[in-house]
């Protein structure tokens, strides 16, 4: 679940990126796997969204949002649910020396 009190205030400036983003043309069931997926279809799955992500206006801003609201399902920003929480855990341990 997204942690909802590490998320913007409900003004138009913290969202209006969102309007901005390649995957508004896009199904979203291709950046969120459906239960079950695993090995070559998963793998395509992301690749896919992340081709979506790499051609995206607010890929960086995207990502930034799902780092700092934990997001724990989909692709944003170009990464999987893996690749961030990696992210997030370089970002403790450099904070830690």
């Amino acid at each position: 679940m997204t942690v909802i009190s590490r998320l913007p205030g409900a003004t138009e400036e913290q969202w209006d990126w969102q309007l901005r983003g390649a995957c508004r043309a896009a199904d979203s069931r291709l950046f969120f796997h459906p239960p079950g997926e695993r090995g070559r279809a998963h793998e395509d799955r992301d690749r896919a969204a992340k081709a979506v992500c790499a051609r995206c206006p607010v890929r960086e801003r995207c990502l930034r949002h799902a780092l700092a609201a934990r997001e724990r399902y989909g692709v944003w920003g170009g990464r999987t649910e893996e690749e961030r929480q990696h992210i997030l855990r370089r970002r403790r341990r450099n904070r830690g020396r």
